[in-house]
This record gives structure tokens, sequence and C-alpha cells, in this order.
């Protein structure tokens, strides 16, 4: 399994998988990774396109985002959730944590370059019910530094749920969503950006359970990939903020308020045969002989112009675009 951080490359209203070619898109997004990240990425290597990356493996060129968090204070404006470097990420200017899990070497067949796909439905409002098998959850933090559970994510019965926390989370809360690890072999995409990859037969397998068997019609046993963000809501803690019923205050940057609409896009960068010779050599979070490192302060200078002219951060009167799915 690797788990490496990937610095914010920015913060921004584009979306090449849902809305390409459309800037600004419908809403806002966090990205990280390769600085090939535009409103429109073309079907091809995108490792060379890229001249840099936030990533910690300086292999990695791909792009990762998800939609973005914001506080709604009583009189109706809004103000983002700042991120967080993760647990053992220590420089990482906030973004996310990723990972890509095997069940063992030569188990699984890496990305293509060309290769992307979404995860999650921006449009959900309610729960899919799969307990610890859920595919997008939150972990509210109990105590200061990721205190509070140890449980692995999505696993906690008490603080993992797949709604935003109903409580002030003194620690932050942690967003973690988990992709598909069955591919149909042939497609880099498809018209939904899901169709072209599946579940294992029997459903939606929790993090890290890579076991199962992929159908026929998808029968590529791929990485699973999964992104983990840290929300410092620390700051929005104080209930005479909070509504007047006790209601939660956080809504995803599509105007969901519920938090079941968490979603992830992910356009596969890998040098070359990088990835592949991670997985087959079964690197162990970070620490992988055959990959190199780069140093916080060295991928934190990565980025992308803003193209978008619109208010980001500070206290807005609505969501960037409107709050849109």
């Amino acid at each position: 399994m690797l788990r490496f951080g990937c610095s914010q490359v920015v913060i921004e209203r584009l979306d090449p998988l849902v809305n390409p070619s459309m800037n600004p898109s419908t809403h806002m997004h966090q990205v990280v990774g390769g600085n090939a990240f535009a409103a429109t990425m073309p079907s091809a290597d995108i490792a060379k396109l890229a001249t840099c990356t936030t990533c910690h493996f300086d292999q990695d060129f791909s792009n990762y985002w998800t939609a973005n968090l914001y506080f709604r204070a009583r009189n109706g404006t809004y103000k983002r959730v700042p991120q967080m470097a993760n647990q053992f990420n220590a420089g990482d200017n906030a973004g996310i944590t990723i990972y890509y899990t095997a069940p063992a070497a030569n188990a699984t067949t890496a990305f293509k370059p060309g290769f992307r796909m979404l995860t999650g439905d921006s449009m959900r409002r309610t729960s899919e019910n799969l307990g610890k098998n859920m595919q997008q959850c939150y972990r509210c933090f109990t105590k200061p530094d990721f205190g509070g559970s140890m449980y692995p994510p999505c696993f906690d019965p008490q603080w993992d749920t797949d709604h935003l926390p109903k409580q002030a989370c003194a620690g932050g809360i942690r967003s973690n969503i988990i992709f598909p690890l069955c591919w149909d072999g042939k497609s880099l995409d498809s018209p939904n950006h899901r169709d072209h990859v599946a579940h294992p037969i029997g459903g939606a397998p929790s993090f890290a359970v890579v076991n199962g068997t992929c159908p026929a019609s998808h029968p590529v046993k791929i990485p699973q990939v999964m992104l983990e963000v840290m929300w410092d809501t620390t700051g929005f803690n104080n209930p005479e903020d909070w509504p007047e019923d006790g209601s939660q205050p956080f809504v995803l940057s599509t105007g969901d308020k519920t938090g079941y609409g968490q979603h992830g896009d992910y356009v596969f960068g890998w040098k070359d045969n990088t990835l592949q010779t991670a997985m087959d050599s079964q690197c162990y979070l970070r620490n992988c002989t055959q990959l190199t490192a780069q140093e916080p302060k060295v991928k934190n200078q990565c980025q992308v112009p803003v193209t978008v002219g619109e208010a980001v951060d500070g206290w807005l009167g609505e969501l960037p675009g409107g709050g849109r799915d």
C-alpha cells in the first residue's frame, strides 16, 4: 500500500472531467498533483505534459480533486474551510493524502496513460446504507492532533458517517473517498466517467479490502485508489455561530448540506511504468526505494495559475457558482 501526501496545486472552479472546456465550471474544487491541470485535459500521457507535481513522489503527475467544504454562518454568508496537512505529512501545503492498495505483488494492473475516472455522486442526498463498506465517509476527530479514534477509514461505528458530522469536532473533520478496483481492460474513460470501472462481485468493498473477484464485464483488477482530506473546522466550533436550531453548519461547494454527495475525480499521470513497479514491489506507505521523493518545500512550489477571476476566500454572499451540482 502506498500512502503519500500531495499538496494543493490550485483551488479553482474547474472540472476537466465533468465540465471539460467550461471556465468556470459549476462548483469549486481543491486540486492536487501535476501542473498540467486545466479546464481541458487531453486523453494523452499527462506525465509528459506536466513539468512539476505537488505529490510526494516526483513520478506522480496525476491530478486528484474533490469538492471544497464551506461554513455557513447564521447570517447566510459562507467561508471556505481551510485544509490542513494530514498526519505524517508535516510540511505539506494542505492538499490530499493518496492511497494505492493492492492485495499482493503482481496482483494489479496499473492505469494506462489517458485513464481517468470519477467516483461518488454530487447529486446524492441520501445514504447508500453500506455500513463499513461506504465508499465515502467523514471522521469526526474528537480530540486535537487526529485524536479520538484509531479505526481505519470508514470503520468507526460512532465517529465515521457517510454524512457530515452533526456535532462540533475538536480535531477537525476527515473526508475519505474510495474508487472502484475493477476495470474493463479496454476503455480509458466512459461517457459518465464511471462505467469503465466497477466493484468486485458482491459489491463495494471497504477500504484496503482488495481481495474480491472482479466481474467478467470488468475483469482487470486495478489498485484501489482512496483520497483523504483533512478539514480544519476548529475555527468554526463556536455554538453561537451555528444555526439556531442546532443543525450542523457545513456545506460542500455543490450546495450539499448533507455530505452524501462528496465525490472524487482522478486523471492518471504516473511517469512511464513507475506505478506498476511500486505496486509489484509492495511498497509500503512512503517507503519505496523504486520511487524518488521530494521534500515539501520543493513540491509546495508547484502551482497552476488561477484562471477564474472570483473570490475564493473570505466571507462570501453565496457559494462560488451558486453552489450547483
